[in-house]
């Protein structure tokens, strides 16, 4: 048996592992690398493997980091099953389509440029074919249910806690007469987080395969990041302002709606219009409402109590799916708050919502996730002057707020905690989807607690167990 490191190995983005196992081959996930955008393509375009050659794809959750490259995969040749849950086969139906639709409007964009210069055009990485032709190799399974999936190897996925639907992969493996199990985390979330149920803590494992992204540090506590987002919207719509919140469209975007409800049915913050203005995080959100069974027993009692039966609805909650509507909302002067994608405002409707919010020192750029490098979510984080946004420079003037409580990563503290539940028992632990700063200081840790077989792979690392 052999373990193939090939995406998000000292990186957190592009997760992909391939398993070769009793003849066949396993991919462990199949995403999207995200970095400097010269680098992307290359990266995204080739695989280490031919893709005909693999035998099943087992998919961890639905995020682009983790789905997003199973287009190409199939564009390249893979024609077998992708086993996920039932709402990750969800999500992806929606998520891959959108993503290709990026694809192609980033091609089309690029190549009118390169036509100008006289330059050769270039294709997209995928199209929405392929994409389609992905979601139809995609296989429902449920929570703890067992299947084979080669010869000698059975899958079985059980709750991660990260976003609806995600999960950890557990593969029980007898090859010559010798069983074992290899656990894959994904990404791990939380414990007692909202909406969510909490992630599984591997057990019976001799091989772990576990995220670190966060391993360097602990977060603060939820109940913290809700205090300071209930104070810089009580401030902000107090003044008069508005609040824009870029937001992934599938778990963030879920987690602040829920969030500030709460806080208006509580009378925290003043009764005033919000707006989720992402197509994507709205079909994300209809799909969030198919599987309450999914949600954790304080969402299903929300629901059950609520007069919309919904947790994710309320009264001055609109959802926006048509350009002319989001267009609408930056002719207004009213306090209101914005939830719209991009998370790190790279792309997306939240880049004409900051132009036009940007100068105005009332209203409040509130970021609530982890910005990579060089994106315009870092910049402003470190408190850049000016901005350009589609070609045009734009003083900053806008209050810019950071808060870090909403992670749906595990800190450092539960990620020694998932580890150790393999005291005694576990052989080796792989450190992926992490950085150096995060890996480091997380295997130190777990070497001192007595886990000594605690490696950091490079891409392309091959391991023979």
């Amino acid at each position: 048996m052999e373990i193939h490191f090939w995406g998000a190995a000292r990186t957190v983005t592009g997760s992909a592992h391939y398993l070769q196992v009793n003849g066949s081959t396993i991919l462990l996930d199949c995403g999207l690398f995200q970095g400097r955008r010269k680098d992307t393509y290359t990266v995204n375009r080739s695989f280490r493997f031919p893709p005909p050659s693999i035998d099943a794809v087992l998919l961890s959750h639905a995020h682009i980091d983790h789905s997003g490259n199973l287009p190409n995969l199939a564009k390249h040749g893979y024609e077998g099953p992708i086993y996920a849950t039932h709402s990750t086969v969800n999500l992806c139906q929606i998520m891959l389509k959108d993503s290709a639709h990026i694809q192609e409007s980033d091609v089309r964009y690029v190549n009118k440029r390169r036509a100008q210069r006289g330059e050769p055009l270039v294709e997209p990485l995928y199209t929405q074919d392929d994409a389609q032709k992905a979601i139809g190799q995609l296989e429902k399974v449920e929570y703890n249910t067992p299947f084979e999936v080669v010869p000698g190897v059975r899958a079985s996925f059980v709750e991660a806690g990260h976003i609806l639907g995600s999960a950890a992969i557990v593969l029980d493996i007898e090859e010559k007469g010798r069983t074992s199990r290899l656990w894959f985390s994904g990404d791990i979330g939380r414990p007692n987080m909202p909406i969510l149920k909490d992630p599984v803590k591997p057990f019976n494992t001799d091989y772990l395969l576990m995220e670190c992204t966060y391993g360097d540090r602990p977060h603060p506590s939820y109940e913290r990041a809700c205090e300071d987002l209930q104070q810089v919207l009580s401030r902000t719509l107090g003044r008069g302002g508005k609040v824009i919140i870029p937001a992934f469209a599938v778990g963030r975007t879920q987690e602040l709606v829920y969030a500030i409800h709460r806080m208006m049915d509580a009378g925290d913050i003043p009764t005033l219009p919000v707006f989720v203005d992402s197509p994507l995080a709205v079909n994300a959100t209809d799909v969030f409402r198919l599987r309450p069974q999914d949600f954790d027993q304080e969402a299903r009692e929300m629901i059950r109590d609520d007069v919309h039966q919904a947790a994710l609805g309320f009264d001055r909650l609109t959802y926006i799916r048509s350009v002319e509507e989001s267009k609408e909302l930056n002719m207004r002067k009213d306090p209101m708050i914005i939830i719209s994608a991009s998370g790190m405002m790279e792309v997306g409707r939240v880049l004409h919502h900051l132009r036009h919010n940007i100068s105005n020192p009332k209203n409040t750029l509130l970021i609530v996730s982890w910005q990579a490098p060089h994106t315009l979510g870092r910049r402003m984080i470190e408190g850049v002057r000016q901005v350009k946004i589609y070609g045009e420079v734009y003083e900053n003037k806008i209050e810019v707020r950071n808060i870090q409580g909403f992670s749906a990563h595990a800190g450092q503290d539960f990620l020694v905690e998932y580890a150790m539940s393999l005291e005694g028992r576990v052989k080796n632990i792989f450190l992926v989807h992490g950085e150096k700063r995060g890996a480091y200081p997380l295997r130190d840790l777990l070497q001192q607690k007595g886990l000594q077989n605690v490696h950091f792979p490079k891409r392309n690392d091959t391991v023979h167990l």
